[in-house]
């Protein structure tokens, strides 16, 4: 009997889940060296490649390349910089750009054909970028501020009752050093994880539900799945972008903070 219900027990619809995300090696004995680690390392030679060819040889009237770098690069500069870092944006562009396009390609990389997969869905990668702005942050801290410096500033802003910095100090000291950059990491991961979770649900409820195992109930229920696939692809690349321009945000408002302590 068991034998006999196997062929029925494959056309039932399976849900996608965490194993989207497990990829397997590469190369043989290479554990790390998936295509996860192949896409974020295609994602730096794509963004050294478009700005090499955007700003090796700016000409005065831009075009090509140059034309959709200087527009990439007023974008970071007027949404991003300016707004949070005054004075002191055009030192950190480089930075700031360099963020905000890595991040973007590689999210880009959910929604482009045979590729399907945003790197930004698995953990470590997110985390990486976000320890590194955090290491950035604390040495600009220290550096500006004084080791002692920093850490008063941030636990004990002036102006509020002396009874209540008991209540503020620690809850600053451990959001400002630690929560804010843990879900700086985890907003970018969680947001590209689901994203890439519901698109694919959808995509497995049209391709079952038309080809796998068409029936007249099952066939509208298949085509709403493709119509969502494509709806929810185009909103995918909107957020896609939105989530590289949130993280370079934050990024620039924790430079600023340690730049320049509250007042």
């Amino acid at each position: 009997m068991s034998a006999a219900l196997t062929p029925l027990a494959s056309e039932e619809f399976q849900a996608p889940g965490l194993g989207l995300f497990d990829w397997p090696p590469l190369v043989e004995g290479q554990a790390w060296f998936n295509k996860p680690a192949l896409l974020a390392l295609i994602g730096v030679v794509v963004v050294v490649i478009f700005a090499y060819s955007a700003f090796s040889r700016p000409k005065l009237v831009p075009k090509g390349m140059q034309n959709v770098g200087e527009i990439a690069y007023e974008f970071v500069r007027e949404q991003i910089a300016k707004p949070n870092l005054g004075k002191d944006s055009d030192r950190w562009m480089p930075l700031l750009v360099s963020m905000f396009l890595y991040v973007l390609v590689v999210n880009l990389f959910g929604s482009l054909i045979f590729v399907q997969f945003p790197v930004m869905s698995r953990i470590g990668f997110a985390a990486i970028l976000s320890i590194g702005v955090w290491v950035l942050v604390m040495y600009l801290g220290i550096k500006h501020q004084g080791p002692i410096g920093f850490f008063k500033n941030v636990m004990f802003p002036p102006g509020l009752p002396t009874w209540i910095y008991f209540l503020v100090a620690p809850i600053e000291l451990i959001s400002t050093f630690f929560l804010r950059h843990i879900t700086h990491a985890v907003r970018l991961f969680a947001t590209m994880m689901a994203g890439h979770l519901i698109i694919a649900l959808f995509s497995e409820v049209g391709w079952h539900f038309l080809f796998v195992q068409l029936t007249p109930l099952g066939a509208p229920i298949g085509v709403l799945g493709f119509i969502m696939t494509i709806l929810l692809t185009a909103f995918e690349l909107f957020i896609q972008a939105l989530q590289a321009y949130v993280f370079a945000l934050l990024a620039a408002m924790f430079i600023n903070d340690a730049l320049h302590p509250a007042h």
